[in-house]
């Protein structure tokens, strides 16, 4: 009896001599190209090299070693069909029933900083999709194996008694195909970036023709935003960047809203990236309701704190330092969701992890704080994107306004300068006010935000809750500075901020009624400032 013969030539090598061994013991014949047959042999496997069945040695630097007639027959030949099995062993070819293979790492070349274009087109795979191509059509006859993963479960339908898994043959199948696409949806995308680059320098890029996504599972999650909704967490691209990146140290699996509202955390403390002091971001329903900045942790995850106590409750926590024992202290009475930080000081760990629902991630190893919230809204490519019914809206993603670092764009547009100490403010609270929802309002002093106002229809509301919540937190309004996302339509907005107690406004400006905004901040003896960018946060 002839025995089944497998192919195997992959660039990802794990589990890969495994496999292998287990494929010998059940009696396979095992064919291999290049490095991987090296690696089976050094494993002590008999293995029969490509070359050797076409006849033909490999060319151009293995650019050519399995486009051969000894390949795609044994890969296509339909085993019902007497003719195509004849005509087969008229050439003396013979049947392939295992392909493993999976690509040339194209992904993981492109996203070096240092790239060429040479470089990178020497890892556009020819041979390989064209062989998991043939023997995904072939699927009834061929198994397929494109994803490590998979081979234990393979290896388990190979050795039972039973019929052929049919079921387990498609789905294999249709892996494939998915991961030929998405490969050529990420070359595709990289050449385009190229020209988009070259030929609209200093314009806005063209949109591509085709959006390719590639989003691998990451988690299955218990439910969505609400039980009767199942729902899963998919990352971008081959590795794992941003939330899907982060290190979950404690607590129970991360849920759909945990996950968004980290997300709003780390936008919120993205502009504190830079930041020469501790900051703390408190998130309730992906928007802040306590941003502040102290000469310690434990100072700014207190003053944080006050702006909002209530919403504080079930909150997701974000902060630009490793978590200490008197933060984690100061933690202790407050029920929090999430905690995230760039890494966790041992007391403050046991102190924590008492609590057995509090989830504690940390950011990836090896990466710098400041690396990662500076583009953490930018990752993992320069692109964000939003689904709606029917479609899926693409953006340039938003830059955080740093915090502490100046734009020379802005203009004070009043009689009044700001003071420095109103500058300073001025200063917190635009960097604040970035990961709120619009309209939104941030009203701050001394480093720390006071009131919150986001997610109404009207921007008077917004500064309405904002002074409202001030007040129910027991926070003195007199001299606090506003923050506004997008510019006052009306003089109304101006007004209300100073019979409230606001000295000082920073707003994008430009409303058809700036002349009159400006007018009303001179009547109440305001400061403020027009920083010509929009902050919109749906």
């Amino acid at each position: 009896m002839t025995p089944r013969r497998a192919l195997l030539s992959v660039s990802d090598k794990a589990g890969i001599i495994d496999f292998a061994r287990a494929l010998a013991e059940q009696g396979w014949e095992l064919l291999s190209t290049g490095g991987t047959a090296a690696t089976l042999r050094e494993a002590g496997l008999d293995v029969i090299e490509v070359a050797e069945v076409t006849g033909h040695p490999e060319m151009m630097d293995g650019r050519v070693k399995t486009l051969h007639p000894a390949i795609h027959a044994g890969l296509l030949a339909r085993r019902d069909r007497p003719d195509d099995l004849a005509q087969m062993a008229e050439q003396g070819y013979a049947p392939i029933d295992l392909v493993a293979v999976n690509l040339y790492p194209f992904r993981e070349t492109v996203a070096r900083a240092d790239v060429t274009l040479a470089q990178a087109m020497e890892k556009v795979d020819i041979g390989g999709p064209t062989m998991i191509r043939a023997a995904a059509k072939s699927h009834r006859d061929v198994w397929v194996v494109v994803d490590p993963a998979d081979y234990d479960e393979v290896l388990q339908a190979l050795g039972t008694a039973q019929a052929d898994p049919a079921a387990l043959r498609r789905r294999l199948a249709a892996k494939v195909f998915r991961h030929i696409s998405d490969y050529d949806g990420a070359i595709a995308s990289y050449l385009e970036a190229l020209a988009s680059a070259s030929e609209a320098r200093g314009s806005t890029a063209a949109a591509p023709d085709t959006l390719s996504i590639t989003a691998p599972l990451q988690q299955a999650l218990r439910y969505g935003e609400n039980p009767d909704q199942s729902a899963s967490f998919h990352r971008l691209g081959a590795a794992p960047v941003g939330i899907a990146a982060l290190q979950q140290l404690h607590g129970k699996e991360l849920s759909y809203n945990n996950i968004l509202d980290l997300d709003g955390a780390l936008l919120s403390l993205a502009p504190f990236a830079h930041s020469p002091l501790p900051a703390v971001v408190i998130v309730k329903h992906t928007t802040p309701c306590g941003m502040a900045v102290g000469s310690t942790l434990e100072e700014a995850y207190e003053r944080a704190l006050a702006c909002d106590p209530v919403s504080a409750f079930g909150s997701v926590i974000a902060v630009n330092r490793p978590i200490d024992a008197a933060t984690a202290d100061a933690l202790d009475s407050l029920f929090v969701e999430c905690l995230v930080a760039p890494g966790f000081e041992p007391p403050a760990l046991e102190r924590l992890t008492r609590k057995k629902n509090v989830r504690l991630l940390t950011l990836p190893s090896g990466v710098s704080v400041e690396a990662f919230l500076a583009e953490h809204s930018r990752v993992p490519a320069s692109q964000a994107f939003r689904s709606v019914y029917g479609g899926v809206l693409v953006q340039e993603p938003p830059v955080p306004p740093f915090y502490g670092v100046h734009d020379a764009s802005w203009r004070v547009v009043t009689t009044r300068p700001p003071s420095e100490a109103e500058l300073d403010d001025l200063r917190f609270a635009w960097a604040a006010v970035f990961g709120v929802k619009s309209n939104a309002i941030v009203l701050a002093r001394e480093g720390a935000t006071i009131g919150i106002g986001a997610g109404q229809m009207s921007r008077v509301d917004s500064s309405r809750i904002a002074v409202q919540k001030a007040g129910d937190a027991g926070l003195a309004l007199p001299g606090a500075a506003l923050a506004s996302d997008a510019f006052f339509p009306f003089r109304d907005g101006v007004d209300a901020a100073a019979n409230a107690g606001v000295t000082s406004i920073i707003q994008p400006g430009g409303s058809v009624r700036d002349e009159e905004v400006i007018a009303a901040a001179d009547e109440h003896g305001m400061a403020m400032i027009f920083t010509g960018r929009r902050l919109f946060r749906h």
